[in-house]
Formats: C-alpha cells, sequence, structure tokens
C-alpha cells in the first residue's frame, strides 16, 4: 500500500479529461493536477524547450513525493516519454498517445486524427499508423495548429469557427472515426460532432487510466484505505 499522490501534468485544463477518468476508477487515490497554462501549446515547441518544461514540472512533483506521473499530453508523451525514462530511471511514467490502434481494431473505414503539429510530426505516430492500418482503412493525419490554445484561452464561438475551419475539407470522405490525439479536445467534442454526427470520437482517456490502475496493482502502489481521495490542481499561468 502506498498512500502518496498520483502526479498529473498537462499543458492547461486538457490532461483534467484523464484527470476525472482516474479519479472515477480510482476514487480513493489523492492526486495532484499541474496546469501548465503558461506554456501552452506544447505542440510548437522545439524537443528542447519542451524537455526542459517537462523536467522543471517533473521535479516538482517529485518533490511532493508523488508515487507515478501521468503525462496527460500526447505531445509530451511521444515527444518525451523516453527521454523521460532514461532522466528520472526510478519514476513511474504512464503516457498518453492517440487512440490510433482503437479506430483501426473496431474496423473504422475512415479515421480522422486530430491532434497537435508537435504530435502528428513524430516518429511515434506514424508508427502507429504502420503498424496498425488494415486493408481498406484510410487515416488522415490532421495536424491542428492553434486548437488546444483557442480551447485554453479563447471562447465557445471562437473554439467552433476554429474546428469548423480544420475540419472541412473532410466532409466528403465519409468519416466514420475521428481519434481526439490531444487532451483539450474531448472539450470541442460538441462542435466536431455537429460537422461529422455519424462518427465515433474516441480518446485514449480510459485506456490511459486502465494502465495506471494496472502498474500501481503490479507495484503493489494503491491506496487501499476506504476514504475518498483528495485532489489538489496547481495552474501555473
Amino acid at each position: 500500500m502506498n498512500n502518496n499522490e498520483i502526479g498529473v501534468f498537462d499543458s492547461g485544463i486538457g490532461g483534467i479529461t484523464i484527470l476525472k477518468e482516474l479519479t472515477k476508477l480510482l476514487p480513493n487515490e489523492n492526486f495532484i493536477y499541474y496546469a501548465d497554462s503558461k506554456n501552452n501549446p506544447y505542440g510548437n515547441k522545439t524537443l528542447d524547450e519542451l524537455f526542459s518544461i517537462v523536467c522543471n514540472i517533473v521535479d516538482i512533483l517529485l518533490n511532493r513525493k508523488v508515487k507515478l506521473i501521468v503525462i496527460a499530453c500526447n505531445t509530451a508523451t511521444t515527444k518525451c516519454i523516453n527521454m523521460l525514462r532514461e532522466k528520472y530511471k526510478d519514476v513511474i511514467f504512464v503516457g498518453t498517445e492517440p487512440a490510433i490502434k482503437v479506430a483501426c481494431d473496431n474496423n473504422y473505414k475512415n479515421t480522422i486524427v486530430m491532434a497537435t503539429p508537435g504530435t502528428i510530426n513524430t516518429e511515434r505516430v506514424h508508427q502507429l499508423v504502420d503498424n496498425n492500418i488494415k486493408e481498406n482503412q484510410h487515416i488522415y493525419l490532421l495536424p491542428c495548429e492553434g486548437l488546444a490554445d483557442t480551447i485554453e484561452f479563447k471562447t465557445d464561438e471562437d473554439i467552433e469557427l476554429k474546428v469548423n475551419e480544420l475540419l472541412k475539407q473532410y466532409k466528403n470522405k465519409n468519416i466514420d472515426s475521428i481519434v481526439l490525439g490531444c487532451t483539450h479536445y474531448p472539450y470541442a467534442k460538441k462542435y466536431i460532432s455537429n460537422i461529422f454526427p455519424k462518427a465515433t470520437l474516441i480518446d485514449g482517456n480510459q485506456g490511459v487510466s486502465k494502465q495506471v490502475k494496472r502498474i500501481l496493482e503490479k507495484n503493489n502502489l494503491l491506496n487501499t484505505t476506504n476514504k475518498k481521495g483528495k485532489t489538489q490542481i496547481i495552474f501555473n499561468k
């Protein structure tokens, strides 16, 4: 048993969509969420810039003696998780990546993967496509420049306009699934569904939460008290 907090971080409010799933699945755990709005968006940072930012957050969380760190950001995961595991060899990291495998395994034929340019352009995303795509499946990788920070900082009207601008080119593609490859994007679900009402929207939030639970169980780190856990949110503005 380990009653220490679980650390979770993202470039702002996006990772709260994962935090919600974590608290549902692990109600007795204590969480500390670091919302790094000051450095949003991560998707336009160089690798060196992003790694420096992320290491600073990891150090803050480790000072709190967290027992596991969830990288609730697709960009930070796909670009930095291997480097983090190399630098912090004794720390357990759980990452987040676009749920491309889920779309392929469910035999959707025409899938849009919405993610930041920083995520779309990683080798990892192209590996996910190459390793999972089946015959007669089409995957459209869409770098959504500016969508994460529009969601973070602007109005609902701005979000709707941005979503329409990004997705209009696919209206005639018989899209049946859309992978939300950024933890901010679930906040835009209603606007995405307005354009593609028959498409299934897929995010990796439940998968990340289940992986956290599996790792806690495997390492005997579950909080086994019967008390409801507490969550602290730190905003870096």
